[in-house]
């Protein structure tokens, strides 16, 4: 054969595999076409799906993605671990080291010392109550814990615990120290400053509320807006319920009538509940609807509103 014949078939051959790659990236663009204007055709989230997906030669020429970035679960708070051991370590006493509670505290803290009180020189003890927590670094957490005495002296204890990162392990790493309580903190200021009347539906309506989820006296259900689910207090508590001063967040509640459907007022509830044992002072926050000429309960909330839940 020719030379130049060999050379011109030699030349055709990367022509023509670079003819088979162009047809090839043509073919990825028509598909790719096509897809788009079926998406566009079918509607918005057919579109959004073609534009996520996009042709392989696009998604293997986008620039590397970084790696999700997965955080740590958060740690356990080991205020209860705290409590246990520090109610064990006051109980206890160094000359009674077989003792239950001595035990129980040097299995929770093998290298704390356990305490040597003189007989009757201190109160007894009545409960222990876990009050702030504080994590630190490396694992350490400062666990507050109150301590309650049969006077009504209160002491607050600083626990220090470590916890691994699952909070599925906890161990007491010193002594406990004697602190000053937690500051009393500033209460804010209050939503509810309308005063709703004592003879108007709405104060008629919480105060038959009240009375049959406190009391079991009438059904709790007919209080209560459409779909709603609230079981009265079982067992039944009190023997009767009196509602005091009605405070709400808005104007709404201290109209005379009844407003238009679907009105929502949010109120708070100074109540006084009585028993066999005496009388209790209770508070409600409750929020409300207007429906066919009457309040419905479509919340019952505890605490603030700041820290609250519905319930």
């Amino acid at each position: 054969m020719p030379l130049g014949k060999k050379a011109s078939r030699g030349e055709a051959a990367p022509a023509i595999a670079a003819g088979v790659e162009l047809e090839k990236m043509r073919r990825r663009v028509r598909l790719s076409r096509l897809a788009l204007f079926t998406a566009i055709a079918a509607g918005p989230v057919a579109l959004a799906v073609a534009v996520v997906s996009g042709p392989a030669s696009a998604e293997a020429a986008a620039p590397d993605r970084p790696a999700p970035v997965r955080t740590a679960a958060a740690a356990a708070d080991p205020a209860g671990y705290a409590q246990v051991f520090l109610d064990a370590w006051l109980r206890s006493s160094a000359d009674e080291a077989g003792s239950v509670q001595a035990r129980l505290a040097q299995s929770l803290a093998p290298d704390v010392a356990l305490p040597d009180p003189a007989a009757g020189a201190q109160s007894k003890l009545r409960s222990v109550t876990a009050v702030r927590s504080v994590q630190r670094d490396g694992g350490v957490w400062a666990v507050t814990v109150a301590a309650q005495y049969a006077d009504s002296t209160v002491r607050y204890f600083d626990v220090p615990v470590a916890a691994d990162t699952r909070g599925a392990s906890f161990a007491v790493t010193g002594a406990p120290g004697v602190v000053a309580g937690p500051a009393r903190a500033a209460v804010p200021k209050s939503p509810y400053s309308v005063n709703v009347p004592s003879d108007g539906a709405l104060s008629s309506t919480i105060g038959e509320f009240l009375g049959a989820y406190l009391t079991g006296t009438g059904e709790v259900d007919r209080y209560l807006a459409p779909g709603v689910e609230l079981a009265p207090v079982s067992p039944t508590p009190y023997t009767s319920v009196a509602v005091g001063e009605v405070s709400a967040s808005g104007e709404a509640a201290a109209a005379g009538p009844v407003p238009a459907d679907g009105t929502k007022v949010r109120v708070r509830v100074q109540a006084e509940a009585r028993d066999d044992a005496g009388r209790w002072p209770l508070a409600y926050e409750l929020t409300l609807t207007s429906r066919s000429g009457r309040w419905d309960v479509a919340k019952l909330e505890s605490g603030t509103v700041q820290g609250g839940g519905a319930r």
